[in-house]
């Protein structure tokens, strides 16, 4: 018997219209597996609900866009599409201030946060994408859960051959040396040999000298790298040694090192450097993250040789700079066991910038038999506590007859502010070095009304240098000494990558009180009217530009 067509075309659509419902189901199910996924990495992962939260906005209001541009009437006026806008924009806000609550480090920089993205979205929005995060999971995450992986393979390798050399006068402060271990999570070690550069020109022609000098491999890493003379002068010094044969990896900042050019990166890789830019992370929101920038400065020479400081590449260093004019800047030059810190360190931040490679590197210490006990120091947003604030708070209450301070820039945290007035209570003598004009105005404002408190309520004694004073050096007592790349501001304390080498040598330390006597002879204190009498407009300046110390 015939079929009808009909019927058949019915069959036909319904066996269609089955498969058409299986394929639905099926695709729900997958959906609702990867959305229980994404909940779950949300639950997690901090950094993975962060940005749901951001997508969750960004979403939002795209779909409250779409709807009103549906239904929208030709009679809309200008007016009445710039408010829409504009209520978006307290939507986004709101979105941003809880965020701002439940991730803000300190109640003052939610409180800002929130009561700034509420009220005035306009301008708070934008800033909250570019300064609002601090914590970055993805650089920790990296590594496995927890802390960065100073324990276990790491500890075998490194960290425990470091320990065959104990410093030999370490005994004396014990528990001093003790904290600063913990928070290193690397031990103090003995049998090294420090030498002081002072300025640019001295620092420059110890690092490129040991540059041509290197056998097996370089290791380089700055915050700032410029295509100018200075810059070109490492770049042809890093191209012979790569071509003959010695292993080059040169890590840099990628906000830091804005303005380096493509070509000068180019040449590098093309003479077989490994370059690597250390960034937020991927996407362009990350991209857009001003916070979590690496400001470490280190050279590594086949792991016996290390340079750390707050030098940077670029003419500026020289004082050649019309815009800076003269610069006064401090590195150091170590050789003995404590080079391994160094180096573990720059291996975590190659590990992230390269997305997960590892260098073959020699990790025997090399025993040089010196006398200076060292440590190097590393802090960062990654910390499950905070080493950079928690590092100058322990050097601070550890001094019991003089604290001299060294900085570029003056914006402390709270904490650090009263220590330095207990230590001024104690009877120490505290001296806090600072350049009469910095690179940025609105740190120099800010600073002012620190400087003020201090002067109304210590005898703490403040010194202005005439040149741009960009060293970062501590000197404690007669014995202890730190010279690295973290300033007295909470962008160093929180939410840069620091690192500081601390130095136990009284020898070393009376060449470090030397050279800070001789910056002193040279600057200016200026009197308690000086900084009391201020215009009202910088006074104001002053005040507003205190508010927002969290992220200056």
């Amino acid at each position: 018997m015939a079929s009808n067509p009909k019927d058949d075309i019915r069959r036909v659509e319904q066996r269609g219209t089955h498969r058409t419902r299986r394929r639905s189901r099926r695709v729900l199910a997958i959906g609702a597996t990867e959305a229980q996924a994404s909940l779950r990495r949300m639950v997690a992962q901090p950094e993975a609900r962060e940005n749901a939260l951001w997508w969750l906005t960004l979403v939002s209001i795209v779909a409250i866009t779409l709807v009103r541009t549906i239904h929208s009437h030709p009679e809309w006026s200008w007016f009445t599409i710039v408010a829409f806008f504009a209520g978006l924009f307290y939507v986004g806000g709101i979105f941003a201030a809880v965020n701002a609550l439940l991730t803000a480090q300190s109640s003052q920089a939610s409180i800002a946060w929130c009561i700034s993205l509420v009220t005035f979205p306009y301008l708070s929005v934008p800033l909250y994408l570019v300064l609002g995060r601090n914590r970055l999971q993805g650089y920790k995450q990296a590594f496995g859960a927890g802390r960065l992986p100073r324990s276990g393979e790491i500890a075998d390798i490194v960290i425990r051959p470091m320990r065959a050399f104990p410093p030999h006068n370490g005994n004396h402060h014990h528990e001093v040396i003790e904290v600063l271990e913990n928070l290193a999570r690397v031990p103090f070690t003995g049998h090294n040999r420090t030498t002081l550069l002072v300025d640019g020109e001295e620092a420059y022609a110890a690092m490129f000298g040991a540059i041509e000098q290197a056998e097996r491999y370089v290791l380089v890493f700055f915050f700032i790298i410029n295509d100018d003379g200075v810059g070109r002068a490492l770049h042809t010094r890093l191209i012979e040694r790569a071509r003959a044969g010695v292993q080059v990896v040169v890590v840099y900042d990628d906000w830091g090192s804005w303005w380096l050019t493509r070509r000068y990166i180019d040449e590098l890789k093309a003479a077989g450097v490994e370059v690597a830019a250390f960034t937020s992370g991927e996407g362009l929101y990350n991209k857009l993250q001003m916070n979590f920038r690496n400001h470490r400065k280190s050279i590594v020479i086949d792991g016996r040789l290390a340079f750390v400081g707050g030098l940077n590449v670029g003419d500026e260093q020289l004082g050649i700079d019309r815009y800076y004019g003269p610069w006064r800047d401090t590195h150091i030059c170590l050789e003995g066991p404590a080079v391994q810190g160094v180096q573990l360190v720059f291996q975590e931040d190659y590990h992230w910038a390269s997305g997960g490679k590892r260098l073959a590197l020699d990790w025997e210490p090399h025993d040089i038999n010196g006398d200076v006990a060292a440590l190097y120091l590393s802090s960062g947003p990654t910390e499950d506590i905070q080493a950079g604030l928690l590092y100058f708070l322990h050097l601070i209450n550890s001094a019991r007859h003089r604290l001299w301070l060294s900085s570029p820039y003056f914006v402390p945290d709270q904490a650090i502010l009263e220590a330095l007035k207990l230590a001024d209570l104690r009877g120490v003598d505290v001296r806090i070095l600072l350049p009469d004009r910095s690179d940025h105005w609105y740190m120099d404002l800010a600073a002012r009304a620190y400087l003020r408190e201090l002067r109304a309520e210590t005898s703490v004694k403040i010194f202005l240098h005439p040149h741009f004073a960009h060293q970062k050096v501590v000197l404690v007592d007669d014995w202890l000494s730190a010279i690295g790349s973290a300033n007295l501001d909470n962008r160093s304390m929180r939410l840069n990558f620091e690192g500081n080498m601390l130095i136990v040598s009284r020898s070393f330390a009376a060449e470090i009180s030397q050279m800070l006597s001789n910056d002193f002879a040279r600057a200016r204190e200026p009197g308690p009217e000086e900084i009391n009498r201020m215009r009202l407009q910088t006074h104001v300046g002053a005040k507003f530009c205190r508010l927002f110390d969290q992220i200056l």
